[in-house]
């Protein structure tokens, strides 16, 4: 069915409407056509539109009409500006719209910005106009300030954006869902009403047991869609994102070669571009009466709605598939983290109670035992005794115990069982949400790629003139004739008509990004590391001279407060790095020009997931790997500018610091973004705006209107996309997987994390951001990629942390190997070695010690002692340890790995209800698409029938006077010249045929075809 162009009629601007329509700010000023999006200019004086031939306009008001041509500026009747004669000889139709641009009287003179400007959002705004959106722009003020230009688009422009952007809407046809019966209906309805307490008050969350079939909506079936109205069968986001997609792929030829409104918006033409919300969030009035944001906010954007689940469809379709994605992603990440959190507190308490009957930490903790330890440090630091590490000791244990190689094989399992699970839950919304059926649409290429594109091509034809101008032309050898002349030309035709090869941007073009953005990131690298290299420093300095310090307090808590003090100071370097890596790999992605928002998006989020990864978890790696592993031996220490020796690790192991580290990093992080950066900054610029609402006179405060919702949305801040939401739930991700085997209450601090961050989130996009355009997504798209590579990763790196960082596999090996009564007796002992205090370097012993009758001190690793035969080597004992710790690292990845597949084998991507219920849509729409082609069938056949009757009654009862009946008797065509002859009869469906050709006739006959072709 072919739509008409002229629905609206109505021009742009109109009679003011009724108070009540336009205190909501969503209509025109006829208060009949919705405002789908909004354009945003910063408007600085009062101007006028200036011929660039004459300089002036000698009318009151010019108007723009919708063909894109103006009206000729000689006119004075105003009836004649607004849809009279047009350059060209054509009329302006009833249909046409009209764009105030103001008034040239008094009008100051613009600055040459402004005014090229002012030509772009002309010639900008005029091809909008012929994509046939609708425009309103009130008249422009002297104050200064955003003007707001107003789009509506028209119900034949959304049938046909809908169309090519392949929207799928629900058609008339339904089928009831299958319901569960015996024990399973029972158990659902048990749990439905458990849950009932948990459901937030949204009609849209309740699911019928009724389902309407959806199809790609196409102007030649729209009988088959339940259109009650034309104003809502296309909802206020879909609506937004139709007006998006003219708005991205319009061009500006004549005053600047740019494509799209992002492309403008970069150039400074615009501020910004939105579409509207739908109305104030505060409920005002009935609660019957909410609107979709209203209800959002009572319903999910608050923290007092903490314990209810999140209305997802309703999520989705106030913002798109997209951000609902996102919302449901979250939603099933932090339900499945209840489970790893209570498993996480039970291996907590494990260690807390098991910390008094640890014999390893028993012996640290008794002075009987008398552990003569090794200095410190050259010089400054005498010897010690290991009991005074009794309260590390324990505290390694609440960690480093045998339940926390357990909870490593559990949480490598469970980070399979959440992507199997997020897999499930994602093929069910896009069932739900009508996106199964859909394939990857081709993208349409970004506009900064189609603008330089442009560019390239225009330095092209520039360069392809120059040299025409400057080669001389050529003198033809000879005459071509006869056969040669019409094979050239022959030739020449096949040459012209065969395609242009399309232009597209090679990798010549692209090759200074690419070396901008390797060079970047080497340095970014770079400057990672030296920030970790430049936090090691500073703890090596401050250890050796706090152990210089004369006071013992300070002395003796050297350890702790330069543990503390380092994890802080890379705690705000990680902060401060994120912002400047998040804005880098912003830079980088624009550089290498992609061509779609896809590849834009992965490029984007693969740099900055890069950046963030390395500069979230270098120093945790540092601590678990490689901290301690270089320090050398007493009399061979390792060291750092000539003076200052490696730092080693605590005697209960590396592990405890481990777990310091990861968890102030986790906390501080999670806590300064989400209360500083989430929460802090959007209050302050509040109280910004509202200091400046303060600051306004009397008088200015009367002579304001009130705001409407474009005002009111344009206060907010943009949506900048969910790369950043995206982000820090992944490395957040990283901190409850990667190194959980050092931190079991890392999945319990994420879960009270993320249950604030849900309504933070969703707060923040109801209430304090502009509503984002619907993008629709079929999955989260590379962020399971990454998901699903941090779940392997995580297997290796908590297999090499259980093995080399902490002494799980040591014990293990004293007590199947070395130990003598079959029990942990004498572990600590076994893992000391022996130090000759005579073979200390000149300068590096203890000075003033109190201890001079010590021969021998003990120092943490596997050596022979001095007496041996090669003393200090590394001993036997040694190389079995490592020999384990290799053997237990390959023996879990695959462990953990063959479960892991097991239960991604068990557990189905696709629900078997999903399968049988896209087989029965598939074939109901195959039943209806067939049954509407036979109805047309039928009715052509029935026409062509009665039409053949016709014709033959008409034959019948008035044969043309002394001619033959043609179409009986005759193949001669019909017409005076017909003979007499004979023929064969032909059938009387091709005669019917006939009559619906271009041929004309002076028989009687043809005055009935006519007729008939007519109504048919």
């Amino acid at each position: 069915m072919q739509i008409s162009p002229l629905e609206d009629k109505s021009p742009v601007m109109g009679a003011p409407p009724s108070p009540q329509v336009r205190s909501e700010g969503l209509y025109f000023c006829d208060g009949k056509r919705k405002v789908d999006y909004v354009l945003v200019f910063h408007h600085r004086r009062h101007s006028s539109i200036r011929s660039l031939v004459s300089g002036s306009v000698s009318q009151d008001q010019l108007s723009v009409v919708s063909n894109g041509n103006f009206p000729p500026a000689t006119s004075s009747d105003p009836v004649a500006g607004r849809g009279g004669d047009v350059p060209g000889g054509e009329a302006a139709s009833v249909g046409e719209v009209f764009m105030e641009l103001g008034s040239a009287k008094g009008s100051e003179p613009m600055e040459p910005v402004d005014h090229e400007m002012h030509l772009i959002r002309q010639e900008f705004e005029t091809n909008l106009l012929e994509a046939g959106l609708e425009i309103e722009r009130e008249k422009e003020v002297k104050t200064q300030g955003p003007s707001f230009t107003r789009i509506h688009a028209p119900w034949p422009v959304l049938c046909r954006e809908a169309e090519f952007l392949k929207i799928r809407v629900p058609t008339k046809a339904s089928y009831e869902l299958k319901e569960e019966r015996g024990f399973g209906s029972s158990m659902s309805s048990m749990w439905r009403k458990l849950n009932q307490p948990f459901q937030p008050k949204v009609s849209h969350q309740d699911h019928g047991s009724t389902k309407f079939l959806s199809h790609c909506f196409s102007r030649d079936k729209l009988h088959l869609y339940n259109i009650s109205s034309k104003d809502t069968f296309f909802d206020n986001a879909t609506r937004g994102r139709i007006v998006y997609e003219i708005l991205r792929r319009t061009v500006c030829v004549r005053t600047c070669q740019t494509i799209g409104i992002s492309t403008l918006i970069a150039k400074g033409v615009y501020d910004s571009a939105f579409p509207l919300h739908d109305g104030d969030y505060k409920v005002i009035g009935h609660l019957e009466e909410r609107n979709d944001r209203q209800v959002l906010h009572e319903e999910w954007a608050r923290y007092s709605a903490f314990y209810k689940y999140q209305p997802i469809d309703l999520v989705r379709k106030y913002f798109g598939e997209k951000i609902g994605l996102y919302f449901a992603w979250l939603g099933v990440y932090t339900q499945l983290l209840i489970p790893a959190s209570i498993v996480g507190i039970i291996v907590f308490g494990y260690g807390v109670a098991t910390v008094d009957t640890n014999l390893p930490s028993l012996e640290m903790c008794d002075e009987r035992l008398n552990f003569t330890m090794c200095p410190l440090c050259d010089g400054a630091c005498d010897f010690w005794h290991l009991s005074t590490a009794c309260g590390t000791a324990r505290a390694s244990h609440l960690f480093d115990n045998p339940a926390t190689v357990f909870f490593a094989i559990f949480m490598s399992l469970w980070a399979v069982l959440f992507l199997e699970h997020w897999k499930r839950r994602q093929i069910s919304l896009s069932f739900s949400w009508d996106l199964t059926g859909i394939e990857e649409d081709e993208e349409h290429p970004r506009p900064k790629y189609e603008t330089i594109l442009l560019q390239k091509r225009q330095r092209k034809l520039k360069n392809k003139k120059k040299r025409k101008k400057s080669e001389p032309e050529k003198q033809e050898d000879g005459a071509v004739t006869g056969k040669d002349r019409w094979r050239q030309k022959l030739l020449s035709a096949m040459a012209a008509g065969a395609p242009p090869p399309v232009d597209k941007l090679t990798w010549k073009d692209r090759l200074p990004g690419y070396f901008i953005n390797v060079s970047s990131i080497l340095f970014m690298f770079g400057l990672t590391f030296s920030a970790v290299f430049g936090v090691i420093i500073y703890r090596i300095t401050v250890s050796a001279l706090m152990a210089m310090s004369p006071d013992p307090e300070t002395k003796s808590n050297v350890r702790v407060t330069v543990t503390a003090t380092a994890v802080i100071i890379n705690l705000v370097v990680i902060l401060i790095l994120d912002e400047i890596y998040g804005a880098v790999a912003q830079w980088l992605t624009e550089l290498e020009i992609p061509k779609t928002e896809t590849n834009f998006e992965e490029r984007l989020i693969m740099k900055a997931f890069m950046l963030k990864f390395m500069n979230a978890y270098a120093p945790i790696f540092y601590v678990a790997f490689f901290k301690g592993r270089f320090v050398g031996r007493p009399g061979s220490y390792v060291y750092v500018f000539d003076n200052y020796r490696m730092e080693e690790c605590a005697p209960g192991g590396c592990l405890i610091e481990l777990c310091i580290q990861l968890s102030i990093i986790m906390l501080g992080k999670q806590l300064i973004q989400n209360n500083i950066f989430e929460i802090g900054i959007p209050k302050l610029k509040k109280l910004v705006r509202a200091l400046k609402e303060k600051e306004k006179t009397q008088k200015e405060r009367e002579e304001e209107k009130p705001p409407q919702q474009w005002n009111l949305d344009h206060a907010l801040a943009p949506f900048e996309g969910l790369t950043p939401e995206y982000m820090e739930m992944i490395i957040q991700f990283g901190f409850v997987s990667l190194f959980v085997a050092s931190f079991p209450l890392a999945p319990l601090f994420a879960l009270l994390n993320n249950v604030i961050e849900i309504r933070l989130d969703a707060k923040k996009f109801v209430t304090e951001l502009r509503r984002p355009v619907a993008a629709r997504a079929k999955d989260i798209g590379i962020w399971f990629n990454i998901l699903s590579g941090m779940g392997k990763l995580s297997v290796i790196i908590n297999a090499f942390v259980i093995s080399f960082t902490s002494d799980f596999i040591p014990r293990l090996v004293y007590l199947y190997m070395y130990s003598p009564s079959g029990s942990m007796h004498g572990f600590i002992d076994h893992t000391l070695s022996y130090f000759n205090v005579s073979n200390f370097r000149p300068g590096s012993a203890p000075q003033n010690s109190a201890h001079e009758s010590i021969t021998f001190c003990r120092y943490k690793d596997y050596r022979e002692p001095p007496w041996s035969s090669d003393a200090y080597q590394l001993s036997k004992q040694y190389w079995s340890v490592l020999a384990a710790r290799l053997a237990f690292v390959i023996l879990f990845q695959n462990l953990v790995m063959f479960l892991g597949l097991m239960v991604a084998w068990v557990i189905p991507d696709v629900p078997k209800t999903i399968v049988e219920q896209l087989k029965r849509e598939k074939k109901l729409l195959v039943n209806l698409f067939l049954q509407e082609e036979k109805e047309k069938f039928q009715l052509i056949q029935s026409l062509f029938a009665k039409d053949s009757i016709l014709q033959s009654n008409s034959q019948v009862s008035n044969p043309p006077q002394g001619l033959p009946i043609l179409g009986r008797y005759s193949t001669l065509p019909s017409g005076p010249a017909a003979g007499d002859g004979g023929g064969p009869r032909p059938r009387c469906r091709a005669a019917s045929f006939s009559q619906f050709s271009g041929k004309t006739s002076s028989s009687p006959k043809n005055e009935n075809a006519n007729s008939r072709q007519t109504a048919v």
